[in-house]
């Protein structure tokens, strides 16, 4: 199905630039190109609104530590591999 597209000025000037410098070989190729990405940007935003929705439904269902016991558990993982670190290293 043809489309018909007004870009204005500025974009325009931003598919004629692609155009002459050979990046792609035709208008429809840039505007293909730009819908495919905004198409990836769309699925990329869906599913971060679904990983915050699946965050929010933790939260409600009480699946939260708080931030302390967080900390302290990820401080004793570091010091943990830290430690390792050393004994490997010769240290």
């Amino acid at each position: 199905m043809p489309s018909s597209v007004d870009l204005g000025k500025n974009l325009e000037k931003v598919v004629e630039d692609l155009v002459r410098r050979g990046r792609y070989n035709s208008r429809s190729e840039v505007l293909r190109a730009g819908v495919r990405l905004l198409h990836e940007r769309e699925i990329r935003i869906a599913e971060f609104e679904a990983m915050i929705e699946e965050g929010l439904a933790d939260v409600d269902a009480g699946r939260v530590e708080d931030i302390e016991s967080v900390f302290a558990r990820l401080e004793r993982r570091f010091m943990s591999l830290k430690a390792s670190g050393k004994r490997h290293r010769g240290g």
